[in-house]
This record gives structure tokens, C-alpha cells and sequence, in this order.
């Protein structure tokens, strides 16, 4: 399937947002995640499917002031 994330194209197996972030090695990470401009909090990411052409955004916090 093919999704951008990031603003990056990607191929990618998953069909949910928990399966795509595993796939990309953020199973641990703290992030927070939006499909198409929608934010999903954590506890959504399991159930969110994700098709041909979403737009994914990955976001990790940044330290700093």
C-alpha cells in the first residue's frame, strides 16, 4: 500500500496505525499520530485502518526552550 508519511512516500504492508508503526520501529516510542489532519491518540491506534494514499504524520516531542 502506499502512504505518505511524514510527507514521504512509503511502501508499506500494515493495515492499521499500530501495525504501520511497528513496521517503522516505533513500537516503544512516545509520539503522537494524525491520519489525514485527524489526530489519533494511542489508545485509537490499534483500531485505525490505514488506506492507499493517507497521509500519516509521526510526531515525536522535542526538548528544548
Amino acid at each position: 500500500m502506499k502512504l505518505i508519511v511524514n510527507g514521504q512516500p512509503l511502501e508499506a504492508r500494515a493495515v492499521t496505525l499500530t501495525a504501520l508503526l511497528n513496521e517503522l520501529g516505533y513500537e516503544n516510542a512516545t509520539i503522537a499520530t494524525a491520519v489525514n489532519g485527524d489526530f489519533v491518540p494511542a489508545s485509537f491506534r490499534a483500531d485505525t485502518k490505514v488506506n492507499d494514499n493517507d497521509r500519516i504524520e509521526i510526531l515525536a516531542p522535542m526538548k528544548g526552550g
